[in-house]
């Protein structure tokens, strides 16, 4: 661990020298540790993913049933059944390709060249030439090459949030450290794909390429799972399941005629064998419904577009779904749920008022005045003209306080001309400069509290200049202790007259001033979090807090917006690694807040809330989420931050809203229903079919319909109606439900009952219509049975647009798509009575306005019945 060595200890271990590596080290050490870059691990070939994605089995089916109907004729719906499983394979290989970009992303965050000292001679280099042992120069507005350890640090600050998720820059020194400590607390190391933003340095590289801290997190998204959603595993199972169940009744129906056929004729011609085998296809065909694949992929890209209208960027299309099952969202906290601005919330000055302190009183104080003007000038922050911060987070904090307090910072500076400074640096922890105010030089010095209170001897009072007494440095030492209590940072202002403007200050002239106040800050949260939070655990999801910030901030924070109650615990990533994964596991539920922890503690306490089959969702915007981001159930990635963790990421949020994530998970719990509706739909229906065709079978009837109807009626009740329930608004009980059980069954929750009740009724009215046909001719029947299942299907889509709500309660016109494909699909199958097709669909001359109104009659009669169901269940429950 070279950051608990010296500097001269960890040259020493490398086998370097302070001025360089000589031309011929560096070349072997090349051969020997390979360049200084990210390398991938072997992909797989666009081809063979293109192929992986016929392995499902529903996929499967679908291609049998088009081939099948290719046999009987019907190239026309087999092509369209090819087109979609095609486009769908093509969509699954592009994302996969998309999210292969993670790794491209993080390379691009190395730095191309790097200012190192080879054979005494300072010279630039390109990044990937970089060896351990190299010594490397940092600059401001330098990224960190490689991982390395300090050798010299002059006020060098660092960001490093996208490795620590740490919010502010870092400052760095180059002594070593005694105990053992995480990335985040390493103050003597830098890490490669971090950024310089002040002071300058130099440091000894330790580590390179994938060895480095940034290569472990390539590392980590190369060997994180990517899980199959909720969805995606029911629709598996059930395509199986279906599938066996639909060859066994297309068996048992094959053979029932061939037996009845051989029984009554005591022969069996081929025409009555291939005749029962191409009907037997034929129910199968009609009883797989091929429209599913092409619905989900619909009904999904449908709540992609109302997500995108909230902010939200769905990548990959079956997250609409997941995010309806989430029951944890693991959120980062720094840019998520705070505002990633430092912002001053509060300030002291003794005896003097808040009241003192707006610009609007006519009163307002010198004592406010000296407060504002001290933090605007001793201070090194800038806002461009282009509202670009520039500096140190918790200085330009202090820059809009001023002018927040109508006096403009520029302004101040213009007037008070800085004429000498003392640096801020970390052993003393102060900042000082000299000013001239209306001809006189004064000192102003801003720095750590405890510090700054042991440097003076006076304390303005009131706007009075008095001699500091126990009391009052008391009533200083207790609001601080306050202040830091709740997570703020908190610095200390104080003056002292200098001579003349000549005065050139020394470390020892920080003495004998005179306080003049604390101003705290913090990274607020977002005003919209609180109520975020608040919904998500009205739906039954719980929020997690994992940041790289001190566990103190983490838990003030986390405590302020609802996220953790006095019960509850909060962890750094050193404690979590001290506990074994049954330790973990038995104290998980009581773990709202993670501080300071590694990109492997993401990942395990993921896989935690995984193996306790709960989807799980993880928010994040810097390189240290990624990996965490690929492991869960659904990675969502903020806009604003980095590429790797958006390639990394399953959803987009546009707005970095944390509100966002809830509105979202509305829109996926909506498409799930709805997907579900469309399967309740298909399945009903293709049950009432194969009801009345057994029925036929056992009665020993004619076949209630020809194996032309049967794909007709596939064709015209299987597309446009299933896809019209896509479009259902949220009902009104949608959030106030729990997360759905991973583990549940598509088709539970009732959804079984439902599909079995519809399948009779429909199927009963269906023998109804065969049996009056009947009564006149055999092909009346066929015509009668035809009509009355084509019509209840159709009808049957205005039931199905709730489980348990009648359609006048949900809105008769609330879904015109429904509405419109009703008159579509009913004017489909008036063509069938045309003159010319008649025959063709086996419709005899004596089916006219009596029958059909019959039929008319009998699918409305189901309709009604299904919604009159769902009232008097409502009304029992």
């Amino acid at each position: 661990m070279y950051y608990r060595q010296s500097y001269i200890e960890s040259i020493s271990n490398l086998q370097s020298d302070i001025k360089g590596l000589k031309n011929d080290v560096v070349q072997k050490r090349l051969e020997t540790y390979g360049y200084n870059e990210l390398k991938e691990a072997n992909k797989t070939p666009t081809w063979m993913l293109f192929l992986e994605s016929f392995k499902d089995p529903l996929v499967l089916i679908l291609l049998l049933a088009a081939v099948v109907q290719i046999v009987l004729g019907e190239a026309v719906e087999s092509i369209i059944i090819f087109i979609v499983v095609i486009l769908n394979s093509i969509l699954g290989v592009t994302q996969t390709k998309k999210a292969e970009g993670s790794l491209e992303s993080l390379k691009k965050l190395s730095a191309p060249k790097a200012k190192v000292l080879r054979n005494g001679q300072k010279q630039s280099i390109e990044s990937r030439e970089l060896v351990p042992g190299d010594i490397v120069i940092l600059e401001a507005g330098d990224y960190i090459p490689a991982d390395g350890r300090l050798i010299e640090a002059q006020t060098l600050k660092i960001v490093e949030g996208m490795l620590t998720g740490e919010s502010e820059p870092v400052l760095k020194h180059n002594e070593n450290i005694e105990e053992e400590v995480g990335i985040g607390d390493q103050r003597n190391m830098v890490f490669s794909g971090s950024l310089v933003v002040y002071g300058r340095g130099s440091f000894v590289v330790t580590k390179t390429g994938m060895n480095t801290e940034m290569g472990k997190v390539a590392g980590l998204l190369e060997s994180a799972e990517s899980k199959q959603t909720p969805l995606q595993q029911k629709l598996d199972e059930f395509g199986k399941k279906l599938g066996v169940a639909i060859v066994i009744i297309a068996i048992g129906i094959f053979a029932i005629q061939i037996i009845r056929n051989y029984i009554s004729t005591n022969t069996l011609p081929s025409k009555i064998i291939i005749d029962s085998f191409m009907f037997a296809i034929a129910v199968a065909v009609a009883a797989i419904p091929e429209a599913l694949s092409s619905i989900v992929t619909i009904v999904l890209s449908l709540g992609t577009n109302n997500m995108a209208k909230k902010q939200a960027i769905i990548r990959k299309l079956p997250a609409v779904e997941t995010l309806g099952s989430t029951s944890i969202i693991c959120t980062d906290k720094t840019g998520t749920l705070t505002q990633n601005k430092m912002t001053v919330v509060d300030f002291y000055m003794h005896e003097t008022s808040e009241d003192d302190m707006d610009p609007k009183n006519i009163n307002y104080s010198y004592h406010s005045k000296a407060l504002t003007v001290a933090s605007a000038i001793c201070n090194d922050s800038n806002i461009n003209e282009e509202g670009k911060e520039i500096g140190d987070p918790t200085e330009v904090a202090l820059i809009k306080f001023a002018n927040k307090q109508k006096l403009d910072y520029k302004e101040l500076r213009e007037k008070y001309d800085r004429l000498n400074e003392i640096p801020f640096d970390s052993d003393r922890k102060l900042m000082s400069t000299v000013n001239s105010i209306h001809h006189n030089a004064y000192m102003f010095t801003k720095g750590a509290p405890d510090v700054v209170f042991s440097r003076c001897k006076y304390a303005l009072v009131d706007g009075e200049k008095e001699p500091i007494s126990d009391d009052i440095l008391e009533q200083y030492k207790k609001v601080n202790e306050e202040f830091s209590n709740d997570a703020l940072r908190v610095l200390a202002f104080a003056f002292k007259d200098v001579p003349d403007e000549n005065f050139v200050p020394a470390l020892e002239d920080e003495v004998d001033m005179t306080l003049v106040g604390l101003i705290a800050m913090i990274d607020p949260p977002r005003e919209e979090v609180f109520d975020a939070v608040k919904d998500a655990k009205s739906a039954g999801i719980k929020t997690i807090m994992i940041t790289g910030d001190h566990k103190t901030t983490a838990r003030a924070i986390a405590k302020n917006i609802g996220i953790m109650d006095d019960d509850d615990l909060a962890l750094t990533g050193k404690e979590l690694d001290n506990l074994s994964d049954e330790e973990l596991s038995e104290k998980l539920e009581h773990i709202p807040v993670y501080a300071r922890v590694s990109p492997e503690n993401k990942i395990r306490i993921i896989k935690a809330w995984q193996n306790k089959g709960k989807i799980t969702a993880m928010t994040g915007d810097g390189v240290n989420d990624a990996p965490a981001l690929k492991q869960a159930n659904i990675g969502i990635g903020m806009g604003s931050g980095t590429d790797v963790a958006k390639d990394a990421s399953a959803m987009i949020l546009v707005d970095d809203n944390f509100a966002t994530i809830v509105n979202a998970i509305e829109v996926g719990r909506t498409v799930y229903t709805n997907i579900k509706k469309s399967i309740t739909y298909l399945l009903a229906g293709n049950l009432a079919g194969i009801i009345s065709i057994l029925f036929a079978v056992f009665a020993n009837w004619p076949n209630p319909f020809t194996t032309l109807q049967l794909l007709f009626i596939n064709l015209i009740t299987d597309s446009l109606p299933a896809i019209a329930l896509g479009f259902e608004k949220p009902e009104k009980n949608v959030m106030s439900k729990a997360p759905r059980d991973p583990n549940e069954s598509i088709l539970a929750g009732g959804t079984i009952q439902i599909i079995t009740f519809r399948g009779i009724l429909i199927g009963i009215l269906v023998i109804i219509a065969q049996l009056i046909g009947r009564m006149s001719s055999p092909s009346l029947g066929t015509a009668m049975a035809f009509t009355t299942i084509t019509l209840c299907r159709i009808f049957q889509t205005l039931p199905a647009r709730s489980d348990e709500y009648s359609t006048l309660q949900i809105g008769f016109f609330s879904n015109m798509y429904v509405i419109y494909a009703i008159i579509v699909c009913t004017l489909l199958y008036s063509l069938t009575l045309l003159p010319f097709l008649r025959d063709i669909f086996d419709m005899p001359i004596a089916f006219g306005i009596r029958e059909l109104s019959i039929c008319f009659i009998l699918a409305i009669i189901s309709t009604v019945i299904m919604d009159m169901v769902k009232l008097l269940h409502r009304k029992r429950s």
